[in-house]
């Protein structure tokens, strides 16, 4: 089944929340159990950056919502991918083209961040692939909370850290991503 963007906003996965409200509702980025259209597969995540919320589809008609923070404009990351690798308290590197960009924040990492509770990719990271290889973006916890709801990464796709901890929980190695 091919899924446009479009469809999915006919389907009924988004459910009508205005964005202005949502910035000043934080309990709209809480994980919420909402209705989908029944065609979905089950196992799927969809992410709809624009309203910064992933769905993962749980049953036929039914997701788990959570609120995300993601790409800066320019760098958000679209299309399908599938998860190919899951970490716990994942070590981080920033990307050459991340150090490149902003080298005052950045250029101090270029060797790497341990995995912990002070790492930005947070308490799990889910890892995602096309076409058998890592895309460098991925769906991942985040140190900064209060950044869901909002365009703030270099593209990745960040959940509090109880959310993905949950998400991570509850997805499988070969879970298809579509991000619309």
């Amino acid at each position: 089944m091919t899924i446009t963007r479009r469809s999915l906003l006919l389907a009924g996965l988004m459910t009508p929340l205005a964005r202005t409200a949502q910035a000043h509702d934080r309990s709209a980025f809480l994980p919420t159990e909402v209705r989908v259209h029944p065609g979905l597969t089950p196992g799927d995540i969809y992410v709809i950056p624009e309203d910064y919320h992933l769905y993962h589809i749980r049953r036929p008609g039914v997701a788990m919502r959570y609120g995300v923070g993601v790409g800066r404009a320019g760098l958000e990351f679209k299309g399908a991918a599938v998860i190919q690798r899951k970490a716990e308290w994942p070590s981080w590197r920033p990307t050459d083209d991340m150090i490149a960009r902003e080298p005052d924040k950045y250029a101090q990492y270029a060797d790497g961040v341990p995995g912990g509770p002070e790492n930005p990719l947070g308490a799990r990271a889910l890892y995602l692939y096309r076409d058998g290889r890592d895309t460098y973006y991925r769906i991942h916890g985040t140190t900064n909370p209060e950044t869901i709801g909002s365009p703030v990464s270099n593209g990745c796709i960040r959940l509090r850290n109880e959310d993905v901890m949950a998400l991570y929980d509850n997805v499988t190695l070969g879970t298809h991503v579509t991000v619309v």
